[in-house]
Protein backbone atom coordinates (compact mmCIF):
# COMPACT_ATOMS: atom_id res chain seq x y z
CA UNK A 1 0.00 0.00 0.00
CA UNK A 2 1.31 3.45 -0.88
CA UNK A 3 1.04 5.24 2.46
CA UNK A 4 2.14 8.50 0.87
CA UNK A 5 -1.27 9.17 -0.60
CA UNK A 6 -2.88 8.91 2.85
CA UNK A 7 -0.26 10.87 4.77
CA UNK A 8 -0.69 14.45 5.88
CA UNK A 9 2.35 16.08 7.36
CA UNK A 10 1.63 18.88 9.80
CA UNK A 11 3.53 21.15 12.12
CA UNK A 12 2.54 23.92 14.50
CA UNK A 13 2.33 27.24 12.72
CA UNK A 14 4.48 30.02 14.05
CA UNK A 15 2.17 32.56 12.42
CA UNK A 16 -1.03 31.84 14.37
CA UNK A 17 -1.67 32.72 17.98
CA UNK A 18 -3.74 29.59 18.61
CA UNK A 19 -0.95 27.25 17.50
CA UNK A 20 -3.05 26.10 14.53
CA UNK A 21 -1.85 23.28 12.30
CA UNK A 22 -0.70 24.06 8.77
CA UNK A 23 0.41 21.71 5.96
CA UNK A 24 4.05 20.66 6.15
CA UNK A 25 5.89 19.86 2.92
CA UNK A 26 6.08 16.22 1.80
CA UNK A 27 9.43 14.70 2.69
CA UNK A 28 9.96 16.95 5.72
CA UNK A 29 11.78 15.15 8.50
CA UNK A 30 11.82 17.62 11.37
CA UNK A 31 8.72 17.84 13.64
CA UNK A 32 6.54 16.06 11.08
CA UNK A 33 3.53 14.03 12.23
CA UNK A 34 1.82 11.29 10.29
CA UNK A 35 -1.95 11.11 10.40
CA UNK A 36 -3.71 8.15 8.79
CA UNK A 37 -7.31 8.39 7.58
CA UNK A 38 -9.75 8.75 10.45
CA UNK A 39 -12.66 6.28 10.54
CA UNK A 40 -14.92 8.93 12.14
CA UNK A 41 -17.91 10.27 10.24
CA UNK A 42 -18.52 13.98 9.87
CA UNK A 43 -22.13 13.81 10.98
CA UNK A 44 -24.38 11.41 12.90
CA UNK A 45 -25.70 8.78 10.51
CA UNK A 46 -25.71 5.36 12.18
CA UNK A 47 -27.44 4.40 15.40
CA UNK A 48 -26.83 1.37 17.58
CA UNK A 49 -29.62 -0.97 18.59
CA UNK A 50 -29.21 0.20 22.17
CA UNK A 51 -30.53 2.89 24.47
CA UNK A 52 -28.34 4.51 27.09
CA UNK A 53 -28.69 5.19 30.79
CA UNK A 54 -26.14 7.29 32.64
CA UNK A 55 -26.18 7.19 36.44
CA UNK A 56 -25.32 10.62 37.79
CA UNK A 57 -24.16 10.61 41.41
CA UNK A 58 -25.95 12.95 43.81
CA UNK A 59 -24.80 14.65 47.03
CA UNK A 60 -25.44 11.64 49.34
CA UNK A 61 -23.03 9.57 47.22
CA UNK A 62 -20.34 12.23 47.56
CA UNK A 63 -21.02 12.50 51.30
CA UNK A 64 -20.54 8.72 51.62
CA UNK A 65 -17.24 8.87 49.69
CA UNK A 66 -15.95 11.61 51.96
CA UNK A 67 -17.10 9.76 55.10
CA UNK A 68 -15.46 6.41 54.32
CA UNK A 69 -12.36 7.46 52.37
CA UNK A 70 -9.27 6.77 54.54
CA UNK A 71 -7.30 9.22 52.37
CA UNK A 72 -9.84 11.87 51.34
CA UNK A 73 -9.20 13.81 48.17
CA UNK A 74 -8.99 17.49 49.16
CA UNK A 75 -11.71 19.55 47.51
CA UNK A 76 -13.50 16.57 45.95
CA UNK A 77 -16.75 17.96 44.56
CA UNK A 78 -19.96 16.57 43.11
CA UNK A 79 -18.80 17.87 39.73
CA UNK A 80 -15.59 15.81 40.10
CA UNK A 81 -17.55 12.66 40.96
CA UNK A 82 -19.90 13.23 38.01
CA UNK A 83 -17.07 14.09 35.61
CA UNK A 84 -16.82 10.64 34.04
CA UNK A 85 -20.21 9.17 34.91
CA UNK A 86 -20.82 5.53 34.10
CA UNK A 87 -22.94 4.84 31.03
CA UNK A 88 -24.89 1.65 30.46
CA UNK A 89 -26.20 0.47 27.11
CA UNK A 90 -29.59 -1.19 27.31
CA UNK A 91 -31.42 -3.32 24.78
CA UNK A 92 -33.64 -0.89 22.88
CA UNK A 93 -36.61 -3.24 23.08
CA UNK A 94 -36.69 -3.01 26.90
CA UNK A 95 -35.86 0.68 27.08
CA UNK A 96 -37.88 2.44 24.41
CA UNK A 97 -38.91 5.34 26.67
CA UNK A 98 -37.63 7.01 29.84
CA UNK A 99 -40.31 5.23 31.86
CA UNK A 100 -39.48 1.72 30.63
CA UNK A 101 -35.75 2.41 31.00
CA UNK A 102 -36.29 3.55 34.59
CA UNK A 103 -38.35 0.43 35.36
CA UNK A 104 -35.59 -1.72 33.83
CA UNK A 105 -32.89 0.02 35.91
CA UNK A 106 -34.91 -0.02 39.13
CA UNK A 107 -35.62 -3.73 38.68
CA UNK A 108 -31.82 -4.13 38.83
CA UNK A 109 -31.17 -1.35 41.34
CA UNK A 110 -29.00 -3.45 43.63
CA UNK A 111 -26.60 -4.54 40.86
CA UNK A 112 -26.29 -0.95 39.66
CA UNK A 113 -25.85 0.35 43.21
CA UNK A 114 -23.12 -2.19 43.95
CA UNK A 115 -21.38 -1.40 40.67
CA UNK A 116 -21.34 2.33 41.42
CA UNK A 117 -20.07 1.80 44.97
CA UNK A 118 -17.48 -0.69 43.71
CA UNK A 119 -16.10 1.96 41.38
CA UNK A 120 -14.81 3.70 44.52
CA UNK A 121 -14.31 1.17 47.30
CA UNK A 122 -14.55 -2.56 47.99
CA UNK A 123 -17.66 -3.94 49.64
CA UNK A 124 -16.20 -3.75 53.17
CA UNK A 125 -16.82 0.01 53.04
CA UNK A 126 -20.32 -0.05 51.55
CA UNK A 127 -23.41 1.03 53.49
CA UNK A 128 -25.01 -1.88 55.32
CA UNK A 129 -28.66 -1.24 54.49
CA UNK A 130 -28.96 -0.36 50.84
CA UNK A 131 -32.44 0.05 49.39
CA UNK A 132 -34.21 1.23 46.27
CA UNK A 133 -35.10 4.46 48.08
CA UNK A 134 -31.42 5.02 48.90
CA UNK A 135 -30.44 4.26 45.27
CA UNK A 136 -32.94 6.92 44.12
CA UNK A 137 -31.42 9.46 46.54
CA UNK A 138 -27.82 8.70 45.56
CA UNK A 139 -28.19 8.51 41.75
CA UNK A 140 -30.19 10.18 39.01
CA UNK A 141 -30.56 8.06 35.88
CA UNK A 142 -30.40 9.97 32.58
CA UNK A 143 -31.97 8.16 29.64
CA UNK A 144 -31.12 8.61 25.95
CA UNK A 145 -33.01 6.61 23.35
CA UNK A 146 -30.62 7.25 20.47
CA UNK A 147 -26.99 6.13 20.60
CA UNK A 148 -25.08 7.38 17.55
CA UNK A 149 -22.07 5.53 16.18
CA UNK A 150 -19.61 8.15 14.94
CA UNK A 151 -17.01 5.54 13.98
CA UNK A 152 -18.96 2.90 12.02
CA UNK A 153 -15.81 1.60 10.32
CA UNK A 154 -14.23 0.69 13.67
CA UNK A 155 -15.54 -2.55 15.16
CA UNK A 156 -17.24 -2.39 18.52
CA UNK A 157 -15.39 -4.58 20.98
CA UNK A 158 -16.34 -5.89 24.41
CA UNK A 159 -13.98 -6.19 27.34
CA UNK A 160 -14.94 -8.47 30.24
CA UNK A 161 -14.12 -6.65 33.48
CA UNK A 162 -15.16 -9.54 35.75
CA UNK A 163 -11.75 -11.14 35.23
CA UNK A 164 -10.01 -8.13 36.75
CA UNK A 165 -11.62 -8.36 40.20
CA UNK A 166 -9.16 -10.89 41.63
CA UNK A 167 -6.48 -8.66 43.18
CA UNK A 168 -8.16 -5.27 43.27
CA UNK A 169 -7.12 -2.79 45.98
CA UNK A 170 -9.85 -1.50 48.29
CA UNK A 171 -9.63 2.04 46.86
CA UNK A 172 -10.28 2.16 43.14
CA UNK A 173 -10.22 5.92 42.46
Amino acid sequence: MDIGRFAIFLKPSAKTRDNAWVPWPRGATMDARLFLPNPMTDHPRFTLNRSMVMLLPEQPFLDWIKAVDPEPVPGLSLEDVRDDASVFLLPSEVADSPETAMRWVEKRWQAFFEFMLGEWFDDSMWPENMSLAMFREWFTPRFHSMVWDMAPESPITHEDWDDEDDDMPSMLH
